[in-house]
């Protein structure tokens, strides 16, 4: 990646341009290495700036990945909801798969189609929210509220649920996605560790069919109750 060396935002058209910079700079750390392993340090010298310059623009690190993981909830909610909608009011294209099959499918595919946003959504609630400000975590969450209840309200549409079960689905999609992405350690010398080991094969977690599964149960079970 190119190391562009800036001067001072003086307008507000530079101070955008500067962050969108620094935001751009995390999110190609993030993928190469894991939200834990991206240092302040390293974003700021990718953006050519100081590590103190860069607390004009986010107050901490966690600032700038808690932004990343608004972005991605509103890219991912914007993405499935196309997804779920292609799926209008027919049967599935595959007549013999139970469209909650179907719908979980499309939640765990285009999750794992996100890998910065399933591993944001492991290190949100763990340090991210508690290493900003209030007002940080206001403007996250009303973001994140949003998507998800968006994101509810096209399973309703397809699924007759109610709008409790739909949060229920949204909140577990996202949850488990994080949560096994974690451990799956995809990319990392922990997962080639665990492909190595012939005794830690139970350990290696394919996360797309794993949570697809889940997900199918759960919407199984609340069709069940209709």
């Amino acid at each position: 990646m190119t190391t562009p060396q800036f001067e001072r935002a003086r307008s507000a058209e530079a101070k955008h341009a500067r962050e969108t910079a620094i935001l751009d700079a995390a999110a190609h750390l993030a993928a190469q290495r894991g939200i834990r392993a991206v240092t302040l340090t390293d974003i700021a010298a990718t953006v050519g700036m100081h590590k103190s310059a860069m607390l004009r623009y986010f107050e901490t690190r966690e600032e700038i990945f808690l932004r990343l993981a608004a972005d991605e909830w509103t890219q991912w909610s914007r993405d499935v909801r196309t997804r779920l909608g292609e799926l209008g009011d027919g049967p599935p294209a595959e007549p013999e798969t139970p469209i909650a099959a179907v719908v979980a499918g499309i939640l765990a595919d285009s999750l794992v189609a996100r890998p910065l946003f399933c591993d944001l959504l492991a290190h949100t609630p763990l340090n991210l929210e508690r290493g900003v400000s209030f007002a940080a975590v206001r403007s996250f969450k009303l973001i994140a509220i949003a998507e998800a209840g968006a994101v509810g309200a096209a399973l309703r549409g397809i699924l007759h649920l109610t709008e409790e079960q739909g949060g229920n689905v949204v909140a577990t999609a996202t949850a488990m996605a994080g949560a096994l992405w974690q451990m799956a350690a995809p990319g990392t010398e922990l997962r080639r560790f665990y492909q190595d080991t012939p005794e830690l094969a139970h350990a290696l977690i394919d996360v797309a069919p794993r949570l697809a599964d889940i997900l199918a149960a759960l919407l199984t079970g609340y069709r069940r109750r209709q």
